[in-house]
């Protein structure tokens, strides 16, 4: 008798985990054949474009990306010409290297340039067949765009990438991890809370030390109030920063200790 498979993770559990890689707002997202400089041929990926970066994933259900991006100093896109006039050819010209990209279809392919160059150059290009409903959604997405490098240019240190790297700081404390765990900024976390009541009210993320942690709450008494607590490591302990102190051995059992009704994400 054959094993069964595990299910495969549902819409929204995707959507979740992915968020834990990258808070990175999702402009377009579809497959792709991509051809980077030290390979070959052409490679299908299920790919999102979030903020100025493509992420590739093996399959449109897969949660961890195998390869990404950025295209913030993209030079040009240029097109190819194609045999097969089912699909559209495009060049994206980094200055460290050049990747061909492929789509399945003509539609989908004016789709991605839209939107690569409208994040890129910052503006809407006007060479696009598109019909009036996509073209309403680049001039939605540079509105976006243009907010999101305005709230990014305006973070006291590190800048959002940079809070997603030092994941290998964590490797060794955080396992198991506690599914409320998030690689977001101190207002990344407070707009997750807002804009997502349903999903839970608590977002534990790195610290602005890149060392120790913190906790976003969303607490509803009498009116919806963000709160914001430091998580520090004490010996084998963590420490949440409270007038009264909470210690737990993990930052799992912390979890559960500090609010003990649905928390996670």
């Amino acid at each position: 008798m054959m094993a069964k498979k595990p299910p495969k993770p549902a819409p929204r559990r995707i959507f979740q985990e992915r968020l834990k890689i990258t808070a990175l707002p999702l402009y377009f997202e579809g497959f792709l054949l991509v051809k980077r400089s030290e390979y070959q041929g052409y490679t299908r990926y299920w790919t999102e474009l979030r903020g100025t970066t493509l992420f590739f994933y093996n399959d449109k259900k897969s949660t961890i990306y195998v390869d990404k991006l950025d295209l913030i100093d993209l030079t040009c896109l240029t097109e190819q010409n194609s045999t097969d006039k089912n699909c559209a050819k495009f060049t994206l010209v980094l200055p460290k290297e050049e990747v061909q990209l492929k789509t399945e279809n003509t539609e989908s392919g004016e789709e991605w340039r839209g939107f690569i160059l409208t994040i890129t150059e910052l503006s809407v290009p006007q060479y696009v067949s598109l019909l009036p409903g996509q073209v309403i959604r680049l001039h939605e997405v540079l509105e976006r765009e243009k907010k999101r490098r305005i709230e990014t240019e305006q973070l006291p240190s590190t800048s959002l990438e940079d809070e997603r790297e030092p994941m290998e700081d964590y490797v060794d404390v955080l396992n198991p991890m506690p599914a409320c765990f998030y690689t977001v900024s101190r207002k990344e976390a407070t707009e997750m809370l807002e804009k997502n009541p349903s999903l839970g009210n608590m977002i534990l993320r790195p610290g602005s030390d890149s060392r120790n942690f913190s906790i976003t709450i969303r607490q509803e008494r009498d009116m919806p109030r963000i709160k914001h607590y430091k998580v520090m490591s004490v010996g084998n302990n963590y420490t949440i920063e409270l007038e009264k102190p909470v210690s737990s051995i993990s930052l799992l059992w912390m979890n559960i200790l500090l609010l003990p009704s649905k928390l996670t994400l």
